[in-house]
């Protein structure tokens, strides 16, 4: 059986060897030719919401000589063995109404030559190709377009650009989705700070209200409200989620709740931590809000 097992996990290895040869690393060396090689460069994308904002720094880093264009699918079907019964969208990655509160903040980015919901445009680079690759998706997320592109831009700075929102000053400001949490910690103890508001959905909200007693609530009208509300904020606080994406790249003072079973997202630079631990992470909101 033993000797059955071995020849078994041999005989994977090799298969996963020959398609990526002849299937991964060509498209990989296509995909750096095009930004070595072309003026102009459209890129595809389906999400997650996260996923989009994670592929700014490397697009960023690529406008500092190319012109580049960004297009977003809708509807794209999860995988079946992947489906979240606490997605928002269900079944699809983004749906046409996600992406529609998108696009005003991504149009705000002035590296972006344009911006629009996929309709079989001309694409050069498939970002969607990063599930393809032949890594450890543990590593940070915003690093998987690093190897796909071979760009590998400066994740100290920020890849958005918004105003601040006229709300919000000097608020502590939530975003923590249903997936992903870390049982162990609790949010309790910040019911004696003054000021703080949830900027996720309703039932998000809901089961985080039972821990913060004078916690606000907030329905942006579209994420580029959502991001300018973080912009403004004294620290904000989340999951691995769509908000902490925008948060990271707005280099705001930002902690992450981490899940030790699923890291996948790191902070990068300044006034930026990740916790694991109830007293790491009280410790922390005080360092970061009184400093």
């Amino acid at each position: 059986m033993r000797k059955f097992f071995k020849n078994f996990l041999k005989k994977k290895s090799k298969i996963k060897e020959e398609i990526y040869k002849s299937y991964t690393l060509p498209k990989i060396e296509e995909f750096q030719n095009i930004v070595q090689t072309k003026d102009e460069i459209s890129f595809l994308h389906y999400g997650h919401l996260g996923d989009i904002i994670n592929s700014l720094p490397t697009i960023k880093e690529i406008s500092k000589k190319k012109q580049c264009s960004l297009y977003i699918q809708k509807n794209k079907l999860i995988p079946k063995h992947a489906v979240s019964k606490n997605h928002p969208f269900g079944s699809v990655y983004l749906t046409e109404k996600s992406i529609l509160k998108m696009l005003p903040l991504l149009k705000r980015q002035e590296y972006l030559k344009n911006v629009e919901i996929y309709s079989n445009q001309k694409i050069d680079v498939d970002l969607n190709f990063f599930r393809e690759l032949p890594i450890n998706f543990n590593i940070d997320s915003v690093r998987w377009y690093f190897h796909l592109t071979g760009c590998f831009p400066d994740l100290s700075k920020n890849y958005l650009e918004v105003n601040n929102h006229e709300k919000f000053k000097n608020y502590i400001v939530i975003m923590r989705s249903l997936r992903r949490q870390n049982k162990f910690i609790d949010y309790s103890f910040l019911s004696s700070f003054k000021n703080i508001v949830f900027i996720g959905l309703i039932n998000e909200f809901d089961d985080l209200k039972t821990k913060i007693n004078n916690l606000e609530y907030f329905d942006s009208r579209d994420f580029l409200e959502l991001s300018m509300i973080i912009k403004n904020s004294k620290l904000f606080i989340g999951n691995l989620s769509f908000g902490y994406a925008l948060a990271e790249a707005l280099k705001v003072p930002r902690l992450l709740e981490s899940g030790p079973n699923f890291p996948l997202v790191y902070p990068n630079g300044e006034n930026a931590y990740d916790f694991y631990f109830q007293s790491h992470f009280e410790e922390l909101t005080k360092k970061l809000y009184f400093k």
